[in-house]
């Protein structure tokens, strides 16, 4: 114990102890931090749904038909009709045969991963893609040939040095939005890989559904390839305001998870009322109201990212709702976050392993239901408190 005080110890003196802040009330655009109302610019709630009374409606009616639990695995009692419900309505949204709901994200990924691939094939990764993606690499067992960020050239040369000594299941995988740099994967060049060397092209678009795309249908939709991606991974609580997450697919690749992936096969499944309430966010995320707010979205993101600029500020190559303020070390990056917190805006400093070693940065996030003299106020006020801290 005395071992794990000092490692701690040594993490708060280098900028690295990460805490806990606890939030009072929902997560809205506003809410209570350490007894105070703060501006809540670190939340994925993207669509500002997690509150919305029509979810709420919805997750009460299904507890109230359905229970609380769900009793236990898929496998065993554990599939509900909202379960099939929900598949059904995210293979509808997506385009595709089939759809299978995880847990979380986290699950989502690792479980995918290793239920597809194993010893004998080769996954490519972004160097970037998220820590779930890069853990259900390493659980699969299968090799893994990691490509630098968002660069098509350099992944083109490692596929054509594996073509000779082909064999096995190849994957690419990647992103649809990097969730530290709010960058976009280039998805169009992606699938012409994938299509040109007959590999699968799996892609995460925990940040993009019901945000991208003329209806919310993600980053692929952005890029007008919704149709060419054969596993498209996203998650229900971000955008979506719920929880848990989903793989749509062929369906093959549904019924070969079914039977292969642990973190779906060993896992109780959601409860009725986080159902319930997914059902409900796709419908709001299809109708008028979805586009209204996608918009409202794009509008503070504009405002905001115009404020951060005109500062000078390094916003790296974001081009969505995540917003990173590059900051370079943990010390700085830290005591930033810790006065905007004085000053009423709550976000998040970023540190290693996070983000790499001289990248730390502030990631901010826009909400649909900010008020957009706020988030233009939130960046001034950001600007201001970043030129006062020692270079």
């Amino acid at each position: 114990m005395r071992k794990l005080q000092k490692e701690l110890e040594a993490l708060r003196e280098q900028g690295m102890l990460r805490t806990l802040k606890t939030v009072a009330g929902p997560q809205g655009p506003r809410v209570i931090v350490d007894g105070r109302e703060v501006l809540l610019l670190c939340s994925n709630n993207y669509l500002g749904l997690a509150g919305h009374p029509a979810l709420i409606e919805a997750s009460c009616d299904a507890t109230s038909r359905f229970g609380v639990g769900s009793g236990a695995s898929r496998l065993v009692s554990g599939t509900m009709e909202l379960h099939e419900q929900l598949e059904a309505r995210i293979a509808d949204f997506k385009g595709t045969e089939g759809a299978l709901v995880f847990n979380s994200g986290y699950a989502a990924n690792t479980g995918i991963l290793q239920g597809l691939a194993g010893p004998g094939d080769l996954i490519f990764s972004d160097a970037l893609n998220h820590a779930s993606i890069i853990d259900g690499c390493r659980l699969s067992g299968a090799r893994v040939v990691v490509y630098p960020h968002r660069d098509m050239a350099a992944l083109e040369e490692l596929l054509q040095a594996e073509a000779s000594r082909r064999h096995g299941r190849w994957l690419i995988v990647s992103d649809g939005v990097f969730s530290m740099d709010g960058d976009l994967a280039p998805l169009p060049e992606l699938v012409a890989l994938k299509e040109r060397y007959e590999a699968l092209l799996m892609v995460d678009d925990a940040h993009g559904g019901g945000v991208l795309g003329a209806s919310g249908r993600g980053s692929a939709e952005r890029f007008g390839c919704l149709d060419r991606i054969d596993l498209h991974m996203g998650t229900l609580g971000k955008a979506f305001g719920c929880f848990g997450a989903y793989l749509a697919a062929r369906r093959e690749v549904i019924d070969t998870l079914i039977n292969r992936s642990r973190s779906f096969i060993f896992s109780t499944s959601l409860p009725p009322g986080v159902l319930g309430a997914a059902l409900a966010a796709f419908d709001i995320v299809d109708s008028a109201e979805g586009a209204a707010r996608r918009a409202a979205l794009e509008n503070n993101r504009q405002i905001f990212v115009e404020g951060l600029r005109r500062g000078g500020l390094d916003l790296g190559e974001s081009v969505t709702q995540i917003v990173p303020i590059v900051t370079g070390e943990p010390q700085p990056t830290m005591e930033a976050a810790r006065r905007l917190l004085d000053r009423g805006i709550f976000l998040q400093g970023i540190r290693p392993p996070t983000v790499p070693v001289g990248q730390c940065r502030l990631r901010a996030t826009l909400m649909a239901d900010h008020r957009p003299e706020e988030v233009a106020a939130a960046a001034e006020m950001i600007v201001r408190i970043l030129a006062e801290l020692p270079r």
